[in-house]
């Protein structure tokens, strides 16, 4: 998955430092989940490329290392965030502006896309806390970890996770796959639901399931989890055996379609960047029975 990168090591670590010139920066810009870009270079070799604090001071584009904010680091190469979008006017040759998704969907995941799913959590967690949530005053970095402090009430907010489950529902050799509605995403997907307050893991896998296609399910069984950087997850999966009747009444504003399909019958998984594939991989192969 995304976060395989060993044996290098994601050090996540928060630091107040500033950049040196071959340090790569992410940058990216929009309103909107749906509008936001990212910017880099896509090597020959499928490989990404963000600019480093060069790049971008060559172009003009920082004149001031205060711009940046500091992410993380993978092994020895440190990551850092152009602060508040601030890409609307940057151009650099050989870099284009990217959707969000390249950064998953690809044949062949390195380092660098979980270095760039990461860094746009914390993107639009930074531009959507530029101000205090209960005095309005303007949010400023806080020094000693990574968070962000008003300077009137001194609230402190940290970034934030939301917890999600993907299920995969089991009818002995079948498998129940679906596509989502109104989504951009129209490949082949597991159930899936974000968990709600006073609600165990559990209690959200059989809940979704009723919910999306009105089955009920038991033996319900962790598999594994994933960040998802993308859309704030953190995504844990779970198989389970449909209980009683596999008739299947699916929710339509949720789902596109949903339908059983015997193990023979999937296809083999060009990659395995998700937790979605990975588990549907597991599935056809005869690992999770």
């Amino acid at each position: 998955m995304i976060q395989d990168i060993s044996p290098k090591k994601f050090h996540l670590t928060y630091k107040a430092s500033r950049p040196d010139a071959a340090d790569p920066v992410f940058v990216f810009r929009g309103a909107s989940k749906r509008e936001d870009r990212a910017l880099l270079h896509i090597a020959a070799d499928g490989r990404l490329c963000p600019p480093t604090y060069a790049d971008l001071c060559s172009a003009g584009a920082v004149r001031d290392p205060e711009q940046l904010q500091y992410l993380f680091a993978i092994d020895d190469t440190v990551y850092y965030l152009l602060r508040n979008g601030g890409a609307d006017d940057i151009e650099l040759p050989g870099f284009e502006y990217v959707v969000i998704r390249t950064f998953c969907d690809r044949a062949v995941t390195d380092d660098v896309s979980l270095a760039g799913m990461t860094a746009y959590h914390l993107f639009f967690w930074y531009r959507d806390n530029q101000r205090c949530g209960r005095c309005g005053q303007k949010m400023i970095p806080f020094a000693a970890e990574r968070a962000v402090q008003c300077p009137a009430c001194n609230n402190l907010v940290f970034p934030k996770l939301m917890p999600a489950v993907i299920i995969a529902v089991k009818d002995g050799e079948r498998l129940l796959t679906s596509r989502y509605a109104g989504r951009e995403y129209k490949g082949i997907a597991l159930l899936a639901g974000f968990c709600e307050i006073g609600e165990s893991l559990e209690q959200t896998v059989a809940r979704e399931v009723e919910e999306e296609v009105g089955l009920k399910v038991k033996n319900i069984t962790y598999f594994a989890s994933q960040p998802w950087g993308m859309d704030s997850n953190l995504l844990m999966g779970f198989y389970a055996d449909v209980d009683g009747s596999t008739e299947i009444h699916r929710d339509e504003q949720e789902l596109a379609t949903a339908q059983w399909v015997d193990r023979s019958e999937l296809e083999p998984a060009k990659y395995l960047a998700s937790l979605t594939m990975t588990m549907i991989e597991a599935f056809r192969t005869g690992e999770i029975r």
